[in-house]
């Protein structure tokens, strides 16, 4: 367990040092945007398309691998949409409610912590989940979130706005490059891939600072927009599903697939599970900012989920060896 903490240790501290240096004015709001254009434009697009292109194609279409996280995926959004759903949380808070449930923070923190604690072979699998969350979770989730009070035309023009975000969002463009790389086994001329190399090697101690950053944002702007004390049966029970529920959904259709006798990586099942134990994507904030969501509860959840993570993440890596 030491060694695995050893590990782990460095990313959340990372992410605590972040969250400090925001909460204490040290690094201004204002430059947080800063800090995630450069993350989410420059170093992360090149962190994915190094280990993409690094990564044999078949391991980043692997069928068996994307049904059973795509299953898991939509079993967590409808459960968790089904029992958040009372007087006070509707449609949209249930929604952003789910996406975070079943949304990890594989892009800023999980690829490079999943690397470290598994070896390169582990980035085939994350990535992987990546694509899918960023095309199907997210925009089943905005779409069902604008069900209140809308026709199903409003949730499929939200859909639709969700896929073009997808298409602007340059983390998908750089891991397809990155899987044609692969396919064509080309690479760059030296000087660029060094460029990349350089841009990458920035991207994941920036990330984790930039997601603390974020954290403490988003806890300052949610506890502006709250009238009252939201009640812990509002964020509690969807952050043990992040945590809990998911790594163990994904852990139990991923034996099923095997147990029928259909050929999923044992490997590929191991990093999805600690994929799906990771804490909630921190840039799930930001868009329940965008579509007027409950910003305070989301923050509290992400925020739970990344502190609690700490302990469940490690302990599900030393139960998983």
């Amino acid at each position: 367990m030491l060694s695995i903490l050893a590990i782990t240790f460095p990313f959340f501290a990372l992410v605590l040092a972040g969250y400090l240096a925001a909460r204490r004015r040290m690094l201004p709001f204002e430059a947080i945007s800063g800090l995630n254009t450069f993350v989410l434009f420059f170093a992360l697009p090149c962190l994915l398309y190094r280990f993409g292109a690094s990564t044999p194609i078949a391991q980043l279409l692997d069928p068996l691998a994307l049904a059973t996280w795509v299953v898991c995926a939509l079993l967590v959004v409808a459960g968790t949409v089904k029992f958040s759903m009372n007087a006070r949380i509707r449609w949209n808070d249930a929604a952003f409610g789910a996406l975070v449930a079943a949304f990890p923070n594989t892009g800023f923190m999980g690829v490079p912590l999943l690397v470290a604690l598994l070896g390169a072979r582990a980035a085939g699998p994350a990535i992987l989940t990546i694509l899918i969350d960023l095309v199907v979770t997210s925009s089943l989730c905005i779409g069902l979130s604008r069900l209140d009070g809308a026709d199903e035309h409003g949730a499929a023009e939200a859909a639709k706005k969700a896929l073009k975000g997808v298409a602007l969002n340059p983390m998908p463009w750089a891991i397809l490059l990155g899987g044609l790389a692969s396919a064509a086994a080309w690479k760059p001329f030296a000087p660029v891939m060094n460029t990349i190399g350089l841009l990458a090697d920035a991207a994941s101690p920036v990330a984790l600072f930039t997601i603390g950053a974020v954290l403490a944002r988003s806890q300052f702007v949610g506890s502006q927009t709250e009238h009252a004390s939201l009640p812990a049966r509002d964020f509690v029970p969807v952050s043990l599903v992040k945590l809990l529920v998911h790594p163990l959904l994904v852990w139990g259709v991923g034996m099923g697939v095997r147990a029928a006798g259909l050929p999923l990586d044992p490997f590929t099942l191991h990093v999805m599970v600690l994929v799906a134990a990771l804490p909630s994507a921190s840039n799930v904030s930001l868009l329940a900012e965008r579509f007027g969501a409950d910003t305070g509860r989301i923050a509290r959840i992400i925020l739970l989920t990344t502190a609690a993570a700490f302990l469940t993440f490690s302990a599900a890596v030393a139960l998983l060896e």
